[in-house]
C-alpha cells in the first residue's frame, strides 16, 4: 500500500521549504510522528527544530478535526494532491459542459458531481440552482484543468461559492508525470475505456448534443449526460492510478 502522504509533508509549516523537507526525508524520517521521536536526527537548527514541531502538533490536531480549510490555505496550491487520501471520504469530482469556452460568452448546460458513490448531473433549466449547496459539502475537489475552466465558469454563474476547498486540479500533476493533452488522450494512455455509447464524444460534440437537446432530440441530453458522467467517474479512476507515482516522485526530489 503506497502511503498517505499529508501525514510525510512539512513545506505547510511557516519558514519550511522544499529543501528542508528533503532532508528531513534524507534522514530517513518520514512522517511527523517520526520527527517528534527522531527530529534531533535532523541536521536543522534547534530553532527550525522547534518550529517544525509546533507546526506537526498544530497539523495534528488539524488532520484529527478534519480541518481541510487549514491545509488548504497552508499548503501551496500545486501541492494540495497530498491531501487526496487525507480527505478522500470528502471528496466531489467535477466536470462541466458549456456552449462555448468562454465564461463570459457561453453559458454552463450541465454540471456533473460525483462523490466515489453516487454521480449526479445539474442540467440548465431543471435543477442546476442545487450545484451550489452539493459543492459545499465537500472539503476537496478534483477536477481537470479546472483551474482555468471548470471553476471559473462555475464562479461566473454562481458567485456565492468561494471555492476555498483543497483542490485537485489533475492535469498538472499530470503533466509531472508525462502525461499531457486532453483528457481523453490520458485516459488512452492509461488504459481507461469509455462505452460505446461515448466512444469518441469530444468537448464540441457536447456542445452539439445540448443544442440537439434543445431541439427536442430524442437521446440527446442521455449521451450527453452519460458522456459527462464518465469524465468524473474516471477522474477518480486517474487519480487512485497516479497517485502512487506522485509520491514516489515527491520522496526522490521530481
Amino acid at each position: 500500500m503506497y502511503q498517505d502522504m499529508l501525514p510525510s509533508t512539512y513545506i505547510h509549516i511557516p519558514s519550511v521549504g522544499r529543501t528542508t523537507e528533503k532532508r528531513i526525508w534524507a534522514s530517513g524520517i518520514r512522517t511527523w510522528y517520526e520527527f517528534i521521536e527522531q527530529g534531533h536526527e535532523v541536521p536543522v537548527s534547534a530553532g527550525k527544530r522547534k518550529t517544525i514541531i509546533e507546526g506537526i502538533e498544530h497539523s495534528i490536531c488539524c488532520l484529527d478535526s478534519r480541518d481541510s480549510d487549514f491545509f488548504a490555505k497552508s499548503l501551496p496550491g500545486s501541492e494540495h494532491w497530498r491531501a487526496f487520501h487525507s480527505f478522500s471520504d470528502s471528496v466531489a469530482y467535477v466536470d462541466i459542459e458549456t456552449t462555448g469556452l468562454s465564461p463570459e460568452h457561453s453559458c454552463i448546460t450541465v454540471i456533473g458531481i460525483y462523490d466515489g458513490k453516487d454521480a449526479r448531473a445539474y442540467v440548465r433549466g431543471d435543477n442546476i440552482e442545487e450545484v451550489a449547496d452539493e459543492l459545499s459539502k465537500y472539503r476537496y475537489l478534483v477536477t481537470f484543468n479546472g483551474s482555468r475552466f471548470d471553476l471559473p465558469f462555475i464562479k461566473k454563474e454562481f458567485p456565492e461559492i468561494e471555492f476555498d476547498q483543497l483542490h485537485l486540479d489533475l492535469m498538472y500533476p499530470l503533466k509531472r508525470i508525462g502525461l499531457k493533452g486532453g483528457l481523453k488522450i490520458i485516459e488512452q494512455e492509461l488504459g481507461i475505456s469509455r462505452s460505446d455509447e461515448t466512444c469518441g464524444i469530444t468537448g464540441f460534440d457536447a456542445v452539439r448534443l445540448w443544442h440537439e437537446h434543445e431541439r427536442g432530440c430524442d437521446g440527446a441530453l442521455d449521451t450527453l449526460l452519460e458522456y459527462n458522467r464518465e469524465d468524473i467517474v474516471n477522474l477518480e479512476t486517474i487519480v487512485e492510478m497516479i497517485y502512487p507515482e506522485l509520491v514516489r516522485n515527491a520522496f526522490d526530489g521530481k
